[in-house]
């Protein structure tokens, strides 16, 4: 080979690895800060939020809930949602999720509960980070497969519903069609998960939850909460406190 065609084959490797860090750069996400739960499972000794799930999240988002399409509720919890640039509205929605898998699962993704719709009187079960279910696959396009999942036990890690990736996922879906295609609140009585219906009992626990958003979105609460934690550093810490010295 070569000298100058060497140095024309260096140069493409070199432009092509440039242009893949330049693109792959505004997709890495940024972790969430930890939620009140998450902090105090760290306290107790448990598992908390795994970091994975803020990516999984900020990747799954449709454009539309980064724009000004986005619900105007958000700023109950995000004074400054408008103004924030895409990474840091990729990563409130981040913690949101985190807050209602709080509420919802206490942020075990193996959560399954039983339970009876007063309404019909048919038993139901909601499983998983965000207690969703079977029906929402054909509802929203969700990733879940109960023929496979059948012959699994109710808290089997292997079932697709109980799956981190497909139940976050899923949830985007679903609060994408609540907000975006039906136009809906943020919070309404008509919501898929209680804990986003205003007044009730759960949204007070979902509540609780938002009090330590990202920095960026200017909430003044009289949290206590270090705004410079980030739910990765407390699963750092965890992590020192289940390590033998």
């Amino acid at each position: 080979m070569s000298i100058s065609a060497l140095k024309t084959s260096l140069f493409t490797v070199s432009f092509v690895f440039f242009m893949g860090i330049a693109t792959a750069s505004p997709a890495q996400a940024k972790p969430a800060p930890p939620t009140p739960i998450d902090i105090k499972k760290v306290e107790l000794g448990g598992r908390p939020w795994n970091p994975e799930w803020d990516q999984i999240i900020e990747k799954a988002l449709p454009l539309e809930m980064l724009s000004l399409q986005a619900p105007k509720g958000v700023r109950r919890f995000c004074p400054r949602f408008y103004e924030m640039d895409t990474a840091d509205k990729r990563t409130f929605w981040a913690y949101f999720f985190q807050a209602l898998a709080g509420a919802e699962a206490g942020l075990n993704p193996k959560t399954s509960v039983r339970h009876t719709e007063p309404d019909v009187g048919l038993a139901k079960r909601s499983e998983g980070l965000l207690q969703l279910a079977y029906a929402d696959q054909k509802r929203y396009g969700c990733d879940f497969n109960w023929q496979v999942d059948r012959a699994l036990k109710a808290n089997d890690p292997a079932k697709t519903i109980l799956q981190p990736k497909n139940n976050l996922e899923c949830g985007v879906k679903i609060l994408f069609n609540q907000t975006i295609v039906q136009r809906k609140p943020l919070l309404t009585r008509s919501s898929y998960w209680s804990t986003l219906r205003p007044g009730g009992p759960s949204y007070r626990v979902f509540a609780k939850q938002m009090t330590n958003p990202p920095s960026a979105c200017g909430l003044s609460t009289k949290s206590r909460i270090n705004k410079s934690t980030t739910t990765k550093s407390v699963q750092d810490d965890a992590n020192r406190r289940e390590t033998p010295k």
